[in-house]
């Protein structure tokens, strides 16, 4: 053995090596414990579940069933001070900096663990040496680099120690709900923060994944690559992975006259698409219409207008609301489409007794939309009578 390890790699192969290493960790935790355990979108061969489990016992030491229980609990007290990390309540820097003791001390939580932990693996395996001897697996991933690497075998190791603390606890749970860009008004701050993808695997679409959190694929736009949902496919054509849940597709059916059952579960189900929609098509173009004196000051105060008024009511602090307040008061028909947008969101927030009284309710929202005179509006509302989940042909 040379003094660059077994492999004798030279500086280049070292850093080549890492970053495949690496990948192979955000892998593991995009594929394995996020999709597959914390959200159950997909079912994974066993060979593939175990490998891994394995691996991320030599690279991470974390134990299935924590991880999904702190993520789980993310999801269900998001922004809130129960959340284990979020940057809204803790500030950016914290979760940026300190996201890997974040996650270590809401895992050490028994009551988190018992109560979002369940259906993760309890077997022999997970109880006598991944739950037990974790810290033994990543001391194991040390004497493999230094036996394989030599002299770059301790920073290759470093680096797989930090990878996952940075990137997953720190950029995607900081800087995920943070700072970035929005394809869905989500009750949250969640952001997606491009062009990250090769390096995180698909989990820089967080906002995306908020939206739709049981889909096993995270890209949205045709421009946005989930490297993640691309080694799925592979494993599904393999015969190695059975996919269980996509986020749906929103489709238009041309002429339908009348909103019906077909309508109302497109509508329920793809409500955040529902949104991004009418934002897009009639918050906008009033807004555009009603706020704009010219060219030059109407992109700005569009862009800025759009975002606060489509931004989900919860999310809106006292000054956000004031905001709104003075942007609707400069005109009766911008103020239309956003209480029409209100009361859409509220068909299915407020709860009904059954699908009937839910689908009157959609049925008057459509008529009374139509016959405001707003044309924007009225073409949203004849589009929505045609919303399916169901592909038709041209």
């Amino acid at each position: 053995m040379t003094l660059y390890g077994i492999l004798d790699v030279s500086l280049l192969q070292a850093v080549l090596v890492t970053l495949a290493l690496t990948h192979v960790t955000i892998a593991a935790v995009t594929i394995y414990l996020h999709r597959s355990q914390a959200h159950r979108a997909l079912d994974l061969h066993p060979a593939v579940a175990h490998f891994f489990r394995f691996w991320l016992w030599l690279t991470t030491g974390m134990v299935t069933r924590e991880w999904v229980s702190v993520h789980r609990r993310h999801h269900a007290k998001c922004e809130t001070p129960e959340d284990p990390h979020s940057p809204q309540v803790l500030g950016l820097r914290k979760v940026l900096l300190e996201g890997a003791e974040l996650y270590g001390r809401a895992a050490a939580d028994p009551e988190i663990v018992v109560r979002y932990g369940h259906g993760t693996p309890d077997d022999w395996l997970e109880r006598h040496l991944y739950s037990r001897l974790r810290w033994q697996g990543v001391g194991l991933m040390l004497i493999l680099d230094v036996l394989l690497f030599g002299v770059y075998g301790p920073v290759i190791w470093a680096v797989q120690m930090l990878w996952i603390p940075f990137w997953a606890a720190g950029v995607v749970n900081g800087v995920g709900h943070y700072w970035g860009y929005r394809n869905f008004e989500s009750p949250d701050a969640s952001t997606n923060i491009v062009p990250w993808a090769i390096l995180i695997g698909g989990e820089e679409l967080h906002n995306n994944h908020h939206a739709f959190p049981s889909s096993a694929k995270l890209s949205s736009k045709p421009w946005e690559l989930d490297i993640g949902w691309l080694y799925i496919r592979a494993l599904r054509a393999l015969g190695l992975a059975r996919v269980k849940k996509v986020a749906p597709e929103l489709w238009v059916v041309p002429g339908k006259p009348l909103v019906d059952m077909d309508t109302l579960r497109a509508v329920v189900v793809s409500r955040m698409h529902v949104f991004a929609r009418y934002t897009q098509e009639v918050l906008t173009p009033v807004s555009r219409a009603e706020l704009c004196r010219d060219a030059g000051h109407c992109g700005r105060l569009v862009r800025r207008s759009a975002r606060l008024l489509a931004r989900e009511g919860k999310r809106l602090d006292e000054s956000a609301r004031q905001r709104v307040e003075q942007i609707l008061a400069q005109s009766q028909t911008l103020s239309t489409v956003y209480q029409f947008r209100e009361r859409l969101q509220a068909i299915w927030e407020h709860g009904t007794p059954t699908q009937e009284v839910l689908l009157r309710a959609l049925q008057d929202w459509c008529l009374q939309a139509e016959a405001t005179g707003i044309q924007a509006l009225e073409r949203f509302a004849r589009n929505l009578k045609g919303f399916s989940l169901e592909v038709r042909p041209a």
